[in-house]
């Protein structure tokens, strides 16, 4: 993909997310669409109590729009696609509706949030299902697609063939990242910024292997996610809310996916991983030794009750994941 394309696809989120901020935040306001502020939370957090929540439909639009256009434009440049590309793009299209479905879960999720005014939404077990309903959806459509391999790269060690175990343990990574992206959106612009890092470290790869579905994807995430920054930085005017966190999270995996790596989120996900195992941990120190590991869990939480403030974080973990990204580029280019 020529590089006017990918600032076209970029732009094009940027400019439809960021422009959406000015009807919808006001929209979201007149709906009474508030986030709920747990009181186990930090105790500053509850200035933020009423924030307009369920913001991330303005980056899923802008986000869609832009990679429609970008995959309209290319086909237009490019003269068509060869047969190779049909598969790439098959599994193009089933990682945005995967992407798509996470994030009607989470407007599921918020919708009854907002609607009884509580920090509760599905249940655990309501959400799982229909968590591992998409992944097995996603991973049926590209095995149709023509991929049907189940050997991966692991990262700097060469290919290992999972076999029979593979669709199993796809299915569980799906879930887990696109959850640990929801975790990550705990802070002012942090599930933004650090998804912002990870989607240009999958552009570069994308460049470098010339799968040009994975390049769109991420060009219209890198914009859509600074065009939503315009918003929700420090201080936020308004939150994803579970409809763009889990969104976020589907595209994530569908880039790791189409690139052929997914493994690569040992890099590129980094932050999402380090903050979904903090609670992990949290849980089962508290439960085996009635003692917690950290002062607050996430992680990210942890550090602010440690007197870090919500934008020292933010981007202290954005650079770890440009590190992580970096790390990933490195491996990739060592295949």
């Amino acid at each position: 993909m020529d590089g006017l394309t990918t600032a076209i696809v970029t732009v094009t989120a940027f400019a439809v997310t960021a422009a959406l901020g000015i009807w919808m935040i006001p929209f979201l306001h007149k709906l009474k669409y508030g986030q709920t502020i747990l009181d186990i939370g930090p105790s500053w957090h509850k200035n933020k109590q009423g924030t307009p929540t369920m913001g991330g439909l303005m980056f899923i639009v802008g986000i869609l729009v832009a990679c429609a256009a970008g995959f309209a434009l290319y086909a237009a440049r490019s003269g068509g696609f060869n047969p190779i590309q049909q598969m790439e793009n098959a599994k193009f299209a089933a990682g945005l509706l995967m992407a798509a479905a996470f994030g009607f879960i989470g407007f599921l999720d918020d919708y009854v949030k907002v609607s009884k005014k509580q920090n509760l939404g599905l249940t655990p077990s309501q959400k799982l299902v229909l968590q591992f309903g998409v992944a097995a959806f996603y991973l049926v459509s590209i095995r149709l697609s023509g991929d049907a391999t189940t050997a991966l790269p692991i990262p700097f060690f060469g290919y290992f063939d999972f076999g029979i175990f593979y669709y199993p343990l796809a299915a569980v990574g799906i879930v887990y990242i696109t959850n640990s992206v929801n975790l990550t959106d705990g802070l002012d612009g942090l599930a933004s910024s650090v998804t912002l890092m990870a989607s240009l470290g999958f552009l570069v790869m994308g460049r470098m292997l010339g799968v040009v579905p994975a390049e769109l994807m991420a060009a219209a995430t890198a914009g859509g996610c600074v065009g939503f920054l315009v918003w929700n930085f420090y201080p936020a005017k308004v939150f994803m809310g579970d409809t763009g966190s889990m969104f976020l999270g589907g595209l994530v995996v569908a880039m790791a996916f189409s690139i052929g790596s997914p493994l690569i989120l040992a890099f590129v996900g980094i932050i999402y991983i380090v903050e979904s195992l903090s609670v992990v941990l949290q849980v089962i120190s508290f439960k085996t030794t009635g003692k917690r590991i950290f002062k607050m869990s996430p992680i990210h939480h942890h550090f602010e009750m440690s007197g870090y403030s919500e934008v020292q974080i933010v981007a202290a973990f954005s650079l770890v994941t440009a590190v992580g990204a970096a790390l990933a580029v490195f491996s990739i280019a060592r295949l």
